[in-house]
């Protein structure tokens, strides 16, 4: 089967197109031929080694296909061993294409109770985008952060993949949700796809203009950070409000002042990928019809890998990015 492979750490244009071995079937695991698959940063962290992925490697975490045994379409839960907890993962926790061969192929093996039916009205591109930032947005807006209806929330960044799913989600759920962007055309996108209003977060003010943006200028109940800016994104709760953190995209450390965390009475909530009760939850939401279909911003072939990533790691993308066999 062809598969995108590659040879060595590097920049987009170590993945290669090549012929490899198509996978065999073995207990507890099924054999999907993917009919897409969906890029996520976390491909870009493999590519660069942060995982350290076995070489030669395929990566790409989603996926949706049809199960070579059943004939059944379905889309694919990245998470691997979440284990018996609710609240986190295992110890041997691993997402697909970290060191499992992954999505960006023709077939792909993953764990049977990874698998769930393929979302009524979604095309395949769309089925692909859904899992990964799907999962890990229900997550933390709703286990972790307990978003309810007619709260406030304020996503960090208007135009990535769980940004543009946590949008959808959160209105669907019946929160206003808000939003900043580093560009006026992001958040005009996001205006259109429901956000009620947003801010640059150009400069250091952004949390003051966000604020004030918020239901009687009190501050959000919810602030979703994937960036890792704690420190500015506190500033904007409200009294009591909630932090949920899922990325250090553009920071790795926070330095976060006591006092007025305390007095606040705030809650920082880490969180990552969620659970397979996570993904039910996510997909009965989904099949009520009131979350909007995943955004696709471009749909490349398996052979043009690195011309997705470049597009992908240049930000200009608002959606998601597509491989297809």
């Amino acid at each position: 089967m062809k598969a995108v492979v590659m040879e060595k750490f590097g920049g987009p244009d170590s993945l290669e197109i090549a012929e490899v071995d198509r996978p065999k079937s073995r207990a507890g695991w099924t054999v999907v031929e993917l009919r897409a698959s969906a890029l996520n940063w976390h491909d870009v962290l493999v590519r660069r080694g942060q995982y350290g992925s076995p070489l030669p490697h395929t990566p790409g975490a989603d996926g949706a296909g049809v199960r070579t045994d059943t004939g059944e379409e379905v889309v694919i839960l990245p998470s691997l061993g979440w284990g018996t907890s609710p609240h986190a993962p295992a110890a041997d926790f691993t997402i697909l294409g970290d060191h499992e061969p992954g999505t960006y192929a023709e077939f792909v093996s993953v764990p049977t109770e990874c698998l769930a039916p393929k979302p009524t009205g979604y095309t395949w591109e769309q089925a692909a985008a859904l899992p990964l930032v799907g999962v890990t947005s229900y997550r933390a807006l709703f286990t972790r952060a307990a978003l309810g209806r007619g709260e406030s929330l304020l996503i960090i960044g208007a135009s990535g993949g769980v940004s543009t799913m946590s949008l959808a989600l959160a209105k669907a759920a019946g929160a206003s949700v808000f939003v900043t962007s580093s560009s006026e055309a992001k958040l005009d996108s996001a205006r259109r796809a429901g956000a009620l209003d947003g801010v640059l977060h150009t400069d250091a003010t952004w949390p003051e203009r966000a604020k004030a943006l918020s239901p009687g200028g009190q501050g959000f109940d919810v602030v979703l950070d994937p960036a890792g800016l704690w420190r500015l994104s506190i500033r904007a709760l409200c009294p009591g409000g909630r932090l949920a953190v899922l990325g250090a995209n553009v920071a790795q450390e926070a330095l976060v002042e006591v006092r007025p965390f305390y007095f606040g009475q705030y809650s920082l909530l880490g969180t990552t990928m969620g659970s397979p009760d996570d993904f039910r939850g996510l997909l009965k939401l989904v099949s009520g019809g009131r979350v909007d279909l995943p955004t696709i911003a471009a749909t490349f072939p398996l052979a043009k890998a690195p011309e997705a990533h470049k597009l992908l790691e240049s930000g200009h993308a608002i959606g998601k990015i597509i491989l297809s066999p």
